[in-house]
């Protein structure tokens, strides 16, 4: 069976060309992955905007939504779980709130914090365009089988947790 080459592929015959002693297999997966994210990055995006959103938003008002009731997280704590700086999240967080989909309290635990909850309207948001965003996954990952999906899983959380398969070697 004949593989179609994609974009990649002709990088990396490109490179072997010009550099033929250099190994660039690395590039085979790093430039998959980056394409990949585009790929996805752009479809969620359709998806979002549908409903008047971003995908900075839908992150913020999901992550609070996972928490469970009454889903609230300091800003450094969404910070955390969203991987990304405290100054993004005051800034999405600014919006959020004019936005009325937060609401920002005084910390009982620390005096000088802020605690960020959910509003209604915030879980609504989340309740509307959850089905939606996962229907858009669920196409994305259409040409993977189940298993290949399993798979595909299992190794993106080596490579991003720096876990090896057992055999010694960190993937």
């Amino acid at each position: 069976m004949i593989v179609p080459m994609d974009h990649v592929d002709g990088i990396l015959a490109q490179w072997s060309r010009e550099k033929p002693e250099l190994d660039v297999s690395p590039m085979a997966v790093i430039g998959r992955l980056g394409r990949a994210a585009a790929f996805v990055d752009a479809r969620l995006a359709v998806t979002f905007a549908r409903h008047g959103i971003d995908a900075a938003t839908f992150d913020v008002l999901a992550t609070l939504t996972r928490q469970g009731s009454p889903y609230e997280l300091t800003p450094a704590q969404l910070a955390s779980d969203a991987m990304i700086t405290s100054s993004a999240v005051a800034q999405r967080l600014n919006r959020l709130e004019s936005l009325g989909f937060v609401s920002r309290h005084p910390d009982p635990v620390d005096g000088r914090g802020k605690i960020v909850r959910l509003t209604p309207a915030g879980r609504e948001i989340v309740e509307r365009v959850l089905p939606d965003h996962l229907e858009t996954e669920r196409e994305v990952l259409a040409p993977l089988s189940a298993v290949d999906r399993a798979t595909l899983a299992e190794l993106l959380s080596r490579l991003v947790t720096g876990r090896s398969d057992g055999d010694g070697e960190p993937r």
